[in-house]
């Protein structure tokens, strides 16, 4: 057993420590830059700013709104560029590569690709672009000294009736870089059991899926994600916080669809920084993570558009770590949970968890004992 490390880690220590993404949507994260110079490239004019600087402040004020309808809006523009296998290819690649130097080792990204046919594409040609840019940006990023595997997750929007479409989709590419299959958009008026075909459909492929609910809409979504539906995981399923009861002598209850989720080890995607902008969390002191990380429910830590949330995983675990005194032992709990709730083989999360993940928190360990060490035998010299 590893003793804990009580020092809180700094921000060094956590862009080099080893982390697992599973909760980011593609279009959510690109750089400002490329946003201001494939819209210049495609004649797209509605952009609010085209100083890339400016852009980057909009997206992350317009997403501060505290509402979940007003924060999907901002998606009209990253999607609007993103219409060319080029563009395609660039914004997976670019994605690939900042999740690399930012230290993630594993990251399923999302992506709907229904949203990106209006330059002609078709389906199959966008999801051959996108996981075209992916193995581009693991290449570069090897060559760059970095090691990266990315997965998609094909989504479907909960507001159309594309689900069972995407989900063939996902199947059909299953073994050619997509890991599973998602819904997404506003939760509220378009329930998961709308797509129940979507959801029989994998089943009976035995492919993954995870299903955004809890976010916005509370436990109702959650309650038919994973027992009408079948869900894997939940993506942010933070609002199941509704169903767990704390006393004022701190001892807790957890309510039935509390106590299901925890047992059978259902894992959360949870977002902190975007729950903070929906408004499905006051603040980072009062995120449900802390409670559900001590409850030891499968918590996992994620991005969910690293553009308009201006954040990235190194980014939520400093907020987290100054928050709730988090450790590199808490980091590397989080980080196991995520490598365990990752839709490739059981074999290769295994190897990520043995091979990849632990050594690179033992290292990270080790030099802040012998800096320990070393700080205490200057001290004994000093006072010699």
């Amino acid at each position: 057993m590893t003793s804990q490390l009580r020092d809180v880690p700094d921000a060094d220590q956590i862009r080099r420590a080893p982390k697992v993404l599973l909760h980011d949507h593609l279009d959510g994260g690109l750089r400002p830059g490329t946003i201001v110079e494939l819209a210049r490239a495609q004649g797209y004019e509605d952009l609010p700013e085209t100083d890339p600087d400016k852009l980057g402040t909009w997206f992350r004020e317009a997403a501060d709104s505290g509402s979940l309808e007003r924060y999907l809006e901002t998606f009209a523009h990253t999607c609007a560029v993103m219409q060319t296998r080029d563009a395609l290819v660039r914004v997976a690649s670019e994605c690939a590569q900042d999740l690399a130097e930012d230290g993630v080792v594993y990251a399923e990204v999302r992506y709907a690709p229904e949203q990106h046919l209006t330059g002609g594409l078709t389906l199959e040609e966008v999801v051959e672009a996108v996981n075209d840019g992916f193995r581009e940006g693991e290449r570069l990023a090897r060559e760059d000294g970095r090691r990266i595997r990315v997965g998609a997750l094909l989504t479907a929007m909960r507001h159309a009736a594309r689900s069972l479409e995407i989900a063939e989709l996902a199947n059909r590419y299953r073994d050619s870089g997509v890991v599973g299959f998602d819904i997404a958009g506003a939760e509220a008026g378009f329930p998961p059991t709308r797509h129940l075909d979507a959801f029989e459909y994998l089943k009976r492929e035995n492919n993954h899926f995870t299903i955004h609910a809890g976010e916005a809409f509370g436990l109702p979504s959650i309650w038919q994600a994973l027992q009408w539906c079948g869900a894997d995981r939940l993506g942010h399923g933070v609002r199941i916080i509704d169903d767990i009861e704390v006393a004022e002598d701190g001892t807790v209850k957890l309510g039935r669809l509390a106590g299901y989720v925890r047992d059978k080890r259902v894992p959360l995607e949870l977002c902190p920084t975007s729950n903070l902008q929906t408004g499905a969390a006051p603040s980072y002191a009062e995120h449900p993570i802390g409670l559900l990380r001590t409850l030891h429910f499968r918590v996992t830590v994620n991005t969910d558009n690293r553009l308009m949330s201006g954040t990235s995983m190194s980014q939520e675990f400093e907020r987290l770590t100054e928050t709730f005194g988090y450790t590199l032992d808490d980091m590397q709990w989080f980080t196991v949970n995520a490598m365990k709730s990752a839709f490739i083989p059981f074999d290769e999360r295994l190897a990520m968890i043995n091979d990849v993940v632990k050594p690179g928190y033992a290292e990270l360990k080790s030099a802040w004992l012998f800096s320990q060490t070393a700080a205490t035998s200057v001290s004994s010299v000093e006072q010699s």
